[in-house]
């Protein structure tokens, strides 16, 4: 049985979006994709255990969806417009639009529409490209899991009413539409990076593998980008460094600690050499360029202690100038502990509290630096709010013990 229930997650993780996006393709309707994958899904749990896993049970879950979505057209098919529909399952596929004939893309700038807002873009591209479910979704944007519900069922009908078209941007369109589309390839990254589920796997590497798969197929659309560049480099750069982020016992592995030859060194040279072109061409660079630039210097180091720091917060100073948000200055804040010390990076934090009370990195930073400035009563106490607000497990546990590692 516990077979079966793993052949069913490792279907759903690898098989979700393509499903949807076939389902959304042939039919035009998300809400008919969604319901149908998900039924599909429930029927593989109830047969699957009798019947045996298929031999391809991706195929298996696509003529299921398919046959699932043609019985609910077929039900609905009392009115004309839904006797027009039901046809399509005897129709031809349609000719691909756009210059990558790739399903899973086309659902991504579907559901990155801008006349979508960000926050709607990102849960919808969540629960539809990458198939989360909904509370995995409604935590990480800290919502009810009813309201949340009800901002996806918005979004499919706005699409749905707007007509928006279910394909690849134009040439002349694109430029406009990418910056929205990285945002929330993005943010679908660092889901699996730093999953948020309190029953997921900490890291989500399906994620984080198809986040940077979509933002392969970006590129070959825009070569010339350099934040589609910069956000590859990025992402592989991070990615490269998985293997050594989790320990075996599922604990989190600080960057300091993490043993440098698990990572994968193929994705790093190939971040390094996105890095380089893109300060070749001698156009300032944008966010996710100086990101990637910042995670460039982390992996050229052999150790911690080899990091070039003054780089890093030079970096993070022009950063600061593009995005001068909460989260940059906290993460400049740790730049400026390597360099001037604690004291001065814990002021710099403290002026952090009003906008990021919320955030568990915010008093997982201050914690480390209390730490390390000898006041173990009042890092204890700011590791204690850190754990609380820390929905991923692999961060709870190294917090718990950084935390149970201080003296009474």
């Amino acid at each position: 049985m516990n077979t079966i229930r793993e052949a069913i997650t490792r279907a759903h993780r690898e098989e979700w979006a393509r499903i949807v996006a076939s389902l959304t393709r042939r039919f035009g309707d998300l809400d008919i994709a969604e319901e149908a994958a998900a039924e599909a899904f429930a029927t593989a749990v109830q047969r699957w255990p009798t019947d045996g896993v298929p031999p391809n049970p991706g195929a298996w879950l696509t003529t299921t969806a398919n046959r699932q979505a043609i019985d609910r057209i077929r039900r609905e098919s009392k009115r004309d417009d839904k006797h027009r529909k039901a046809q399509v399952f005897h129709d031809d596929p349609p000719e691909s639009l756009g210059a990558i004939d790739d399903d899973r893309l086309r659902l991504v700038f579907t559901c990155c529409h801008p006349a979508l807002a960000m926050e709607t873009r990102v849960a919808l591209t969540l629960r539809m490209v990458a198939g989360l479910t909904m509370p995995e979704i409604a935590r990480a944007f800290l919502v009810a899991e009813s309201a949340m519900g009800q901002r996806i069922t918005r979004a499919k009908a706005k699409i749905k009413a707007a007509r928006i078209p279910y394909r690849v941007p134009s040439t002349e369109d694109l430029p406009a539409r990418v910056s929205g589309v990285l945002a929330v390839l993005y943010l679908v990254f660092n889901e699996g990076y730093l999953a948020t589920g309190p029953d997921t796997d900490p890291v989500r590497h399906e994620l984080t593998g198809e986040a940077i798969r979509l933002t392969r197929l970006i590129r070959v659309l825009l070569s010339d980008d350099g934040e589609v560049a910069g956000l590859l480099a990025l992402m592989l750069l991070i990615e490269a460094r998985r293997p050594a982020r989790v320990s075996p016992g599922g604990e989190l592995v600080a960057l300091g600690e993490q043993d440098r030859g698990a990572w994968n060194a193929e994705l790093i040279a190939e971040g390094h050499r996105l890095v380089r072109e893109r300060l070749a061409t001698g156009v300032a660079p944008g966010r996710y360029q100086i990101l990637a630039a910042i995670n460039a210097v982390h992996t050229s180091a052999r150790d911690m202690r080899d990091t070039d720091w003054s780089q890093v917060l030079a970096l993070y100073d022009q950063l600061v100038r593009l995005d001068p948000s909460p989260i940059v200055a906290l993460n400049r804040a740790i730049a400026v502990a390597e360099l001037d010390g604690p004291e001065v990076a814990l002021a710099a934090v403290d002026r952090l509290e009003h906008r990021l009370a919320a955030y568990h990195a915010y008093h997982a930073t201050r914690a480390d630096l209390l730490r390390r400035l000898g006041r173990g009563q009042e890092s204890r106490a700011a590791y204690d709010r850190a754990i609380d607000l820390a929905g991923n497990t692999a961060e709870t546990a190294y917090l718990t013990r950084r935390r149970d590692q201080l003296l009474p």
